[in-house]
């Protein structure tokens, strides 16, 4: 089994997609296992210490309906020792009020249950008013804008990827 569970959820397909180059990035299949949220369950989190969420911001700042979904019952895991990061798809120019705001509402509930959230990465090179996806200054996972900087995705990933290959102990 995969040491790395990531679970997404797409509208679109666009998060599909990068989690796909995640787990390629990341080492392939033997290394991350691909789970869509609609057909996860709860206690596909218990197996794994490290976990990849993606999400895209939906609508005006909403969770993609499949996470929305899933959003009560992730009460029932228990994410203590577990290292979690996030990814999240979003439009900063259309949506600059909330852009990425469903990261950020994910990272504070699954903190607030003992996940220890990894893979920071900096604000620095997008340009928006407000998110709840920033904490101190950085997001609290990568962000993705497909709609407006689709060619600085690639780099964003294969540095995201490296990043968390070293805070996952890979």
């Amino acid at each position: 089994m995969a040491k790395i569970g990531l679970f997404y959820g797409t509208q679109t397909g666009n998060t599909e997609s990068i989690a796909q180059v995640i787990q390629e990035k990341m080492g392939g299949e033997s290394a991350v296992s691909l789970h869509d949220i609609v057909d996860a369950s709860t206690d596909d989190f218990e197996l794994y210490d490290c976990i990849i969420i993606g999400c895209p911001t939906w609508n005006t700042g909403e969770l993609q309906s499949d996470w929305e979904g899933l959003y009560d019952e992730l009460d029932e895991v228990n994410f203590s020792n577990k290292k979690v990061a996030y990814f999240g798809l979003g439009d900063q120019v259309g949506y600059a009020d909330n852009f990425q705001d469903a990261i950020g509402i994910l990272e504070e509930k699954i903190s607030q249950l003992g996940g220890k959230t990894v893979g920071y990465w900096p604000t620095e090179g997008y340009d928006f008013e407000e998110s709840k996806a920033v904490k101190n200054g950085q997001f609290v996972g990568l962000a993705i804008d497909e709609d407006n900087q689709p060619e600085l995705t690639d780099d964003r990933v294969s540095k995201w990827v490296a990043q968390l290959k070293s805070e996952f102990g890979l």
